[in-house]
């Protein structure tokens, strides 16, 4: 790997984080018969990973390109308020299945 060529790094990075992310989603073909609390840890797992992700990159530096004053958390907390609101509607709206459950959302034929 030569380190001065920064394209070619940029290609190799890519191409890492593509492999992983295609290593993960290969896990779903394996047949596992794994136990309700190993799928429920790794659901709170990746919930904390992205709370963590999006509050880092995102909120962290939304404050701080934020005007300065009293209330510069204000525009990043209304735009994390609006965006987890509009995700509660379109979860209530749009028809979905969740396995073993009635369909949730607005009724369709």
């Amino acid at each position: 790997m030569d380190p001065g060529n920064p394209v070619f790094n940029a290609f190799l990075a890519t191409i890492f984080t593509w492999l992983m992310t295609l290593v993960g989603a290969a896990l779903v073909f394996l047949p596992l018969q794994g136990e309700r609390k190993l799928l429920d840890s790794s659901l709170g797992f990746a919930a904390g990973i992205m709370i963590a992700a999006s509050f880092w990159s995102l909120l962290v530096p939304a404050i701080e390109l934020s005007p300065t004053g009293v209330y510069a958390w204000f525009p990043p907390a209304a735009g994390f308020l609006a965006g987890g609101l509009f995700l509660s509607a379109m979860d209530r709206i749009i028809p979905h299945l969740h396995p073993g459950c009635d369909p949730e959302g607005l009724p369709t034929t």
